[in-house]
């Protein structure tokens, strides 16, 4: 009966355009969306423990905080970058005023009317919790610039940006004063279950002395050993309990981040939606036991939190 009565509320709703896709009717939703958006519809969305006010950080050295899963914040020598901006309540497939997908856990420590202009906005690939159309939409400026995977750029409406850019493993383009190259990782990039096409990257980010290192999504690789060092290393560590194949544990992203020689680690991809079946604090707790008495690499623990770099 349940399923009955949201698929007719989809109908009603119009079941139109769902992230660039136009969808005909129900069977296009994953029934593991519906299954989690109907046990999820009634659970309270948790205040984070702290607020972001980016309004005062100067123009000199590395600020960033924690938005939830690996929406990061930064100021970089004055240029504001955000990675896979995801504000919604939910992550998902969008039917005119309703979205089926995962819920947040903890809400976006800063509002949307609250972020900063932004001169960059990075894409690591198209899955509905790192590539987010209502909040891309909220966020199109003409002073902001995109850097996305490869043939990805058709979920955006790219004329109301600065610029829209596909990159593909290997490649380098410079986007305004930030130097911009995309990495392999281990991972796959399919918004849904036919467009398999779709690219997945990592990225370094370079400006001026300051070198980011963002993973995107990956599991287990030995890709990030050709980096050559980073100030900080924003890196996945939840969402490996089944999906190890697709998700690194925090072992191995702790092993990646020193291979890639960087000096901290800002841990991300967990505590924001429920992916999988490790508990919410475990991914957390494992970093710690494998970084040992180096704790003070790790930048940060919970969404909304900051962290300086000077």
């Amino acid at each position: 009966m349940a399923g009955k009565l949201l698929r007719r509320s989809l109908i009603a709703a119009g079941v139109a355009a769902a992230g660039g896709y136009v969808a005909m009717n129900w069977r296009m939703i994953p029934v593991g969306f519906l299954k989690q958006y109907w046990a999820e519809r009634g659970r309270a969305v948790a205040a984070p423990a702290r607020m972001v006010d980016a309004r005062q950080w100067p123009d000199s050295g590395i600020h960033a905080a924690w938005l939830g899963h690996s929406t990061v914040l930064m100021k970089v020598d004055g240029v504001t970058i955000l990675t896979d901006p995801v504000f919604s309540t939910y992550a998902g497939l969008g039917f005119g005023p309703i979205t089926i997908g995962v819920k947040r856990l903890i809400d976006t420590p800063l509002a949307l009317e609250a972020v900063p202009k932004i001169d960059l906005v990075v894409l690591s690939h198209a899955h509905m919790d790192h590539l987010d159309v209502p909040s891309l939409r909220a966020l199109e400026s003409k002073s902001t610039r995109v850097v996305t995977a490869r043939a990805t750029a058709d979920l955006l409406r790219a004329n109301r940006y600065a610029s829209v850019h596909e990159m593909g493993w290997g490649e380098t383009l410079e986007a305004g004063p930030v130097t911009v190259t995309a990495l392999e990782v281990n991972h796959w990039g399919a918004r849904m279950r036919t467009d398999t096409y779709r690219g997945y990257n990592g990225y370094t980010l370079r400006v001026g002395r300051r070198r980011i290192l963002f993973a995107g999504d990956t599991a287990n690789t030995q890709s990030f050993r050709d980096v050559g060092g980073a100030d900080v290393a924003i890196f996945p560590i939840g969402a490996y309990n089944p999906w190890i194949r697709y998700h690194c544990n925090p072992e191995q992203a702790w092993r990646m981040v020193n291979e890639a020689r960087a000096e901290v680690v800002l841990p991300v991809h967990h505590k924001t939606f429920r992916l999988s079946n490790e508990p919410a604090n475990e991914p957390l707790d494992r970093l710690h036991s494998a970084v040992g008495a180096a704790v003070q690499r790790i930048g940060w623990g919970e969404v909304g939190d900051s962290f300086r770099w000077s």
